[in-house]
C-alpha cells in the first residue's frame, strides 16, 4: 500500500525495475492468497457442519498449518506466471504495471485469482445455509415429539424417586358421566423443559448470527472485489473500451479495503476468532 501511495502521488514508478517486480509480486501474490483463504474458510465451516465428528478429529495445528500453506502456493502460481509474462511485453521505465495483451492470460489471470474462488464460496455458503437450515428443522422436529409424546415428563418421572404421575383420572361413582381431572405438575419435568427451551433460543440465536455472518462477509467480498475483476476483463478483452487512472485506483483501493473489513467482520460475530485475535494482540500465544 505504500508502495500504490507514492505511485499514485507521483503518478510514475521512481524506485527502478527491480522493486517493481517485487512490489508487483507481493501485490498480486497477497490479494490473491486473501480471496483463496476466503475459500478455504468457506469449506472449513462446511466441513465443520456437514461432517462434525470427523472434522472434530483432524481439527490439528498441523492440518491448519497444511491447509494455509496450500493456499499460499497456489496463489504463487497464480501471481507469479503474470510477472513472466510482463517482461515479455513493452513496459516504459517509468511506469509498473501488468499489461494483459493476450485474452489467454487475461482469463487465466482473473478467473485464477477472482471467479473461481468466487463460485466455490457461493457453492459452499449456499451448502453451509441448506444445511444449517435442515439441522434447525430436524431439531424443532425432535422437540415437538418429545413434547407430543410427553417423554420429557416420562424421562423426568423415571429419575424421580418419588412417585410421579403425568395425569390421572378419576370417576365419581355418583355419576358416571362426571369426570374429575388431576394432574400433578413435576418440577424437574418443568426445569427440563426450561433448559430445552433455553438451548433451542440459543441455537437459534446462534444460527441467525451464522447466517449474517455469511451474508456480511459475502456481500463485502463481492462489493469490494467484482467491479475490479470485471475491469480486468472489459478492459483486457475490449480494445475501445477506456478506464481513467482515478477510477483505476479506486478499485484497487477497494480490493485492499476487503482486507480491513473481514478481520473486523470474523472478530465481531464470531468468538473464536476474536480469541485468536486477542491472543496475538497481547502476545499471549507466545507467553
Amino acid at each position: 500500500m505504500p508502495f500504490s501511495i507514492m505511485y499514485i502521488v507521483k503518478e510514475s514508478w521512481v524506485m527502478g525495475p527491480v522493486v517493481c517486480d517485487i512490489w508487483l509480486s507481493v501485490d498480486i501474490t497477497c490479494c490473491t492468497c486473501s480471496i483463496l483463504h476466503l475459500s478455504a474458510i468457506a469449506l472449513d465451516r462446511y466441513r465443520a457442519i456437514t461432517d462434525a465428528v470427523e472434522y472434530a478429529r483432524k481439527r490439528t495445528p498441523q492440518h491448519a498449518a497444511f491447509m494455509i500453506a496450500v493456499v499460499w502456493i497456489i496463489s504463487i502460481f497464480i501471481s507469479m506466471p503474470m510477472l513472466f509474462w510482463r517482461h515479455q511485453s513493452q513496459n516504459r521505465d517509468d511506469e509498473c504495471m501488468i499489461k494483459h495483451d493476450h485474452i489467454v492470460f487475461t482469463i487465466y489471470s482473473t478467473f485464477g485469482a477472482f471467479y473461481i474462488p468466487l463460485a466455490l464460496i457461493l457453492i459452499l455458503y449456499y451448502k453451509i445455509y441448506r444445511a444449517a437450515k435442515s439441522l434447525y428443522h430436524k431439531r424443532k422436529v425432535s422437540r415437538c415429539e418429545k413434547e407430543q409424546n410427553g417423554q420429557v415428563l416420562l424421562e423426568a418421572c423415571g429419575k424421580s424417586s418419588t412417585m410421579c404421575i403425568a395425569e390421572k383420572s378419576f370417576s365419581d361413582h355418583s355419576t358416571d358421566f362426571d369426570r374429575i381431572h388431576i394432574t400433578i405438575r413435576n418440577p424437574r419435568a418443568e426445569a427440563r423443559q426450561e433448559k430445552a427451551t433455553r438451548r433451542h433460543k440459543i441455537s437459534s440465536n446462534r444460527e441467525r448470527k451464522a447466517a449474517t455472518t455469511l451474508g456480511l462477509i459475502l456481500g463485502a467480498f463481492v462489493i469490494c472485489w467484482l467491479p475490479f475483476f470485471v475491469k480486468e476483463v472489459i478492459v483486457n478483452i475490449c480494445d475501445a473500451c477506456y478506464i481513467s487512472d482515478d477510477m483505476n485506483n479506486f478499485l484497487t483501493w477497494l480490493g485492499y479495503l476487503n482486507s480491513l473489513i473481514n478481520p473486523l467482520i470474523y472478530t465481531i460475530f464470531n468468538e473464536d476468532f476474536k480469541k485468536a485475535f486477542q491472543k496475538l494482540i497481547r502476545c499471549r500465544h507466545y507467553l
